[in-house]
């Protein structure tokens, strides 16, 4: 069993696309932090300065939407981000999210607004609005994402793991 995710909502839209969350210009380094340094800077120049360690992404509908670039997530996970939580993520998003250990969880976002303090149970499947005295249902993630994610991420997975698969 996992322990509970805790920290603040941080709210965006709809079509939250890969270009949004870290722009192109910035993808040629390996350099993870610099990465960090620009998350949604074209939607909120100020959003890292805002956000602590743990804190999380709340948006709408096709959340991470674009190019396939895996450089979305890393930007989010370097910046601290505790999770995503949105209506729906575009399926490329989705699958780089879990296998680099963030955990991109489906919900209804409607009840949560900026600012609200939020208890994430993944193992349970639940989002507890602390803010609000609410209790908000996740899809399920099935046992092998959720054991990627309480791994780390994909490559410390299979480096416990790999023998089974050999």
């Amino acid at each position: 069993m996992s322990s509970p995710l805790k920290g603040r909502a941080f709210k965006l839209g709809n079509n939250i696309n890969t270009d949004y969350i870290i722009a192109g210009k910035y993808t040629k380094t390996l350099d993870y932090n610099s990465l960090a340094e620009h998350l949604l800077e074209d939607l909120d120049p100020t959003l890292v300065k805002r956000i602590n360690r743990g804190d999380f992404l709340v948006a709408g509908r096709n959340f991470g939407c674009g190019s396939s670039r895996e450089q979305a997530a890393i930007a989010i996970k370097y910046a601290g981000i505790g999770a995503v939580l949105a209506k729906s993520f575009a399926r490329i998003f989705f699958r780089n999210a879990i296998n680099l250990g963030l955990p991109a969880i489906t919900c209804d976002t409607d009840k949560i607004d900026e600012g609200d303090e939020l208890l994430i149970d993944i193992d349970n499947f639940e989002i507890r609005n602390l803010t609000k005295s609410l209790i908000i249902p996740a899809t399920p993630l099935n046992k092998v994402m959720r054991d990627i994610l309480k791994e780390g991420g994909l490559i410390p997975y299979l480096k416990r793991y790999g023998d089974f698969f050999l």
